[in-house]
């Protein structure tokens, strides 16, 4: 009965998630429902002292992350450099090279820590000129935003600053420019083969009314040119890189060991502070460059930081249920389940990460609830069979891109709303771009991976 518990509560979060069900609001009500089903008493301490506790503990950890990255992403945003980047890039492609230039723009936004939602947001308008000068379909704009947004750009580059690229840090003391090589060899192979399904769909799909939008890539005034754009972008992962690399591993951090800080792991607490270091002097960098942009600094960091509190408790809320169905008796049996898909760690993690991804619908839900419940089990199999943690973390956050983009996922359906287009017209191509081509790709590198092992 308590495994039907948890299945049903599974199942449930998937369907209410698609139609539109705040996570905020089910994720506790569906962990007591596996909780109640399993028989077991203290409802109300379940919620208190499991959920909400491991709710807490993921926002205190992430939260600065989240809050500066959604700062960040804003400042781009209201400064004109997103359109700017993404605006420079279409031009010097050209015509021929559409698709790729809106493909590249988003990859570059989203891999400086621009969130997927604006860089929808603030990519459509100028792809859609692009594409209607072009002659381009524009159903295959959603599928061009996915590949740039939420896939090679999202998990695979080291040092992205996606908070799927920050997760593992915690679990394997590691930083965010782990296994790089694996990485980018990963990253390439999903853009390239996304570009090849794009550019092949372009020839053989009908378009559909294009927009007369040709007047938005003219730009204005008041944006500031692309190399000015880059310039935060470039800082933040510079600074990222010199801090986790070299800066904070040379600081003295024996005083960690005094109580009042409880016990602390330096590994991953490294990689973390360079991270917010880093957001933090850029933010404040793209402040004084583009001072005369922003217009209302206040209103603009305000903005930002209420942006930042939706995604934190999202993401915190499923970590939250994890840890509740990982605290129940019955969990037991999908825990020696999981851990004995394959006598290989890393297709247990790839897989586990996968599924869970698949049924929230969220790559950072299905990521925080599947280590949140077995990160320390695939943290210890993976010292076990001689693997490092930099390929266990790489390959923890590439798993999480895979079957996440499920027809129910959030940036999906936000995406087609933003695009004013339905599934039937372009998720098609956004499920090859985004879930079948990173799970192969994922497959294929663990493939390798292990053969080389």
């Amino acid at each position: 009965m308590g495994f039907l518990g948890i299945t049903l509560s599974l199942l449930l979060l998937m369907y209410l998630a698609y139609r539109g069900f705040s996570v905020i609001v089910i994720a506790p009500l569906l962990a007591l429902l596996a909780t109640f089903l399993q028989g077991e008493q203290g409802l109300m301490g379940t919620y208190t002292q499991i959920f909400m506790t491991s709710l807490g503990s993921f926002a205190v950890k992430y939260f600065p992350i989240f809050l500066l990255g959604a700062i960040f992403g804003k400042l781009l945003e209201v400064s004109g450099s997103a359109s700017s980047i993404a605006r420079t890039l279409i031009a010097g492609f050209g015509k021929r090279f559409t698709i790729p230039a809106i493909v590249l723009s988003c990859g570059l936004l989203t891999y400086g820590g621009v969130s997927a939602f604006v860089v929808a947001f603030s990519v459509f308008p100028l792809a859609a000129a692009a594409f209607s000068q072009a002659g381009l379909p524009r159903q295959l704009i959603p599928g061009c935003i996915a590949l740039g947004a939420f896939t090679f750009s999202m998990t695979c580059l080291p040092g992205t600053i996606q908070i799927h690229n920050l997760i593992p840090m915690t679990y394997f003391g590691t930083d965010a420019y782990a296994a790089p090589l694996l990485g980018i060899l990963a990253g390439s192979g999903m853009l390239g083969a996304g570009l090849w399904w794009l550019q092949r769909r372009s020839l053989i799909v009908e378009n559909i009314a294009p927009a007369d939008t040709a007047s938005l890539l003219e730009g204005n005034k008041n944006e500031p040119h692309c190399a000015l754009a880059l310039a935060p972008i470039v800082l933040v992962i510079v600074l990222n890189l010199v801090l986790a690399k070299n800066i904070i591993p040379k600081w003295d951090l024996s005083y960690l060991s005094d109580s009042k800080f409880s016990p602390s792991d330096t590994n991953s607490l490294g990689g973390m502070w360079a991270m917010i270091l880093a957001l933090f002097f850029t933010n404040v960098f793209t402040i004084a460059i583009h001072w005369r942009r922003i217009r209302n600094v206040s209103n603009t960091l305000a903005e930002g930081a209420m942006s930042s509190l939706l995604p934190t408790l999202n993401t915190a809320s499923e970590v939250g249920y994890g840890a509740t169905i990982k605290s129940l008796a019955a969990f037991a049996i999908i825990k020696t389940w999981m851990t004995n898909i394959s006598p290989n760690p890393l297709i247990t993690e790839v897989a586990s990460i996968n599924v869970l991804a698949g049924i929230t619908g969220s790559a950072a839900g299905g990521l925080s609830i599947a280590l949140a419940a077995l990160g320390e089990t695939f943290s210890k199999m993976g010292a076990e069979a001689s693997i490092s943690p930099e390929i266990m973390h790489r390959l923890a956050s590439m798993a999480s891109g895979g079957l996440d983009t499920l027809p129910h996922n959030g940036a999906v359906i936000t995406l087609l709303t933003v695009c004013g287009l339905s599934h039937k017209q372009s998720y098609k191509d956004i499920a090859v771009v985004s879930l079948v081509i990173p799970f192969l790709i994922t497959a294929l590198s663990v493939l390798v991976v292990s053969l080389l092992l």
